[in-house]
């Protein structure tokens, strides 16, 4: 891999030495008889520090395929109006992932279209989806002309081979695709997990303000793969599927898409292990907002305001003094969806559980259960881990999601009883007395 977020990099297959082309982009003839194809992630005008493109060096252009044609899109949607709302909090119980001996689903075959907002047209919004999924790809490879996915992997590592090189992706890793980039993925079991989408922008690194220049996601831990080729025929006999407008659409070829021999640029695929975040926390008293917690934010045009933001909440030290340490009871003016990984989400230790999630609308009311209220209202405050073993995550956006058929209905995973973890939440009001006696 190639370490570093968003910088300018070069890559070559070392079986080609010499594949780049020396001081410019797209010469005449370009070394080893390549073909010159460039991928451009922004508007050509976009200032500087916001300009996105690559080079690609390859043995044919992606050009050459057949029409595409529509095939069926399963349970992918951007219709957001295809169920009336529901402003209740919601909570899914694990995706049930197809079982290989029934059917051979691949991860196209496999996505499912939970909540979203926004227009894609437009250019303006996100989409959260589950992938479930028991067999790889093979011949078929996927990019999407919407939008950038984010993908967290929760059962299952997924070896992704992309046109810039090859990936491997495991729990608690991440790794972002971006728009317009094709990838296939090898799975080698029943396979689970998550993808935020967002749609007319791209994930950056949030702003630091006043932590300074270090903390959050550090960018020399992204990593960027290096290139490889396969000079692969495949006659007639190769698909390439397309996302576009919502729709899912098909074509043929007579090879492999990943025969690009060389690249450069700063529009990559990339991916980061949740285990290098380095924590920012309270070290006195109450809590510092969990935005403290981003790691990669896609920005809206309002300042401060983003489409959608990737938060984890890894283990870490807890040691506020007098504070209520666990998620204070909230409504707030963001939709949040939350996922585990993996292990006991400290809030909510019972129904939440990895492979599921849960959505809270904005200005719906949600917090710890009542069983952790009142542990954590009793306990010693001494210092103590929190989370370890734990991932959970959070994708909020300023935007309001619906949710899908699929998510609501079709896939029989959604909790019904979730509202019943706050029902035994009882006054402790004392009239008569404004300082309780501390049991701290």
């Amino acid at each position: 891999y190639i370490s570093g977020f968003g910088n300018e990099c070069a890559s070559e297959d070392p079986r080609c030495p010499g594949a780049l082309p020396e001081g410019q982009n797209n010469p005449q003839v370009c070394p080893y008889n390549l073909y010159a194809e460039q991928l451009s992630g922004s508007a050509f005008t976009c200032p500087r520090s916001t300009n996105k493109r690559s080079w690609l060096y390859r043995i044919l252009p992606s050009v050459s395929h057949k029409p595409f044609e529509f095939i069926d899109q399963s349970h992918i949607t951007h219709n957001w109006d295809e169920i009336d709302p529901d402003p209740n909090q919601l909570r899914w119980k694990p995706f049930e992932i197809p079982k290989a001996s029934q059917k051979k689903v691949d991860f196209v075959n496999g996505l499912h279209t939970l909540c979203g907002a926004g227009d894609i047209r437009s250019n303006n919004g996100l989409a959260v989806h589950i992938f479930l999924c028991n067999t790889s790809m093979g011949n078929r490879c996927f990019y999407n002309s919407d939008g950038d996915f984010l993908i967290v992997p929760q059962k299952g590592k997924l070896l992704i081979y992309t046109e810039f090189g090859k990936m491997l992706v495991q729990p608690n890793e991440i790794c972002v695709i971006q728009r317009g980039m094709r990838f296939s993925i090898d799975v080698f079991e029943e396979t689970r997990g998550y993808i935020l989408e967002v749609y007319g922008v791209h994930f950056e690194l949030p702003d630091l303000g006043p932590i300074g220049a270090n903390g959050l996601a550090n960018p020399r831990d992204f990593l960027i793969p290096v290139a490889w080729y396969e000079d692969r025929q495949v006659p007639g006999g190769y698909t390439v599927i397309n996302k576009y407008q919502g729709k899912l659409f098909a074509a043929r070829q007579d090879v492999s898409p990943f025969n690009v021999v060389a690249w450069h640029g700063n529009y990559t695929p990339y991916k980061y292990n949740l285990e290098n975040f380095m924590v920012i926390n309270s070290v006195a008293f109450d809590h510092a907002d969990p935005s403290v917690f981003t790691v990669l934010t896609a920005k809206s045009v309002r300042p401060g305001v983003a489409i959608a933001d990737f938060v984890i909440f890894p283990p870490r030290w807890g040691v506020a003094d007098k504070t209520f340490r666990p998620p204070y009871y909230h409504r707030n003016c963001m939709s949040e969806f939350m996922g585990l990984i993996k292990g006991h989400y400290e809030a909510k230790q019972g129904g939440f559980l990895p492979g599921g999630g849960s959505l809270h609308s904005p200005m719906t009311p949600h917090g710890p259960d009542a069983n952790c209220f009142e542990k954590a209202s009793k306990a010693k405050l001494a210092p103590e881990r929190i989370a370890d073993g734990t991932m959970a995550f959070m994708f909020e956006s300023s935007l309001n999601m619906a949710v899908t058929k699929w998510g609501l209905k079709t896939s029989n995973c959604l909790d019904e009883n979730y509202y019943k973890c706050w029902e035994p939440l009882k006054s402790h009001f004392t009239p008569n007395s404004r300082n309780p006696a501390e049991t701290n």
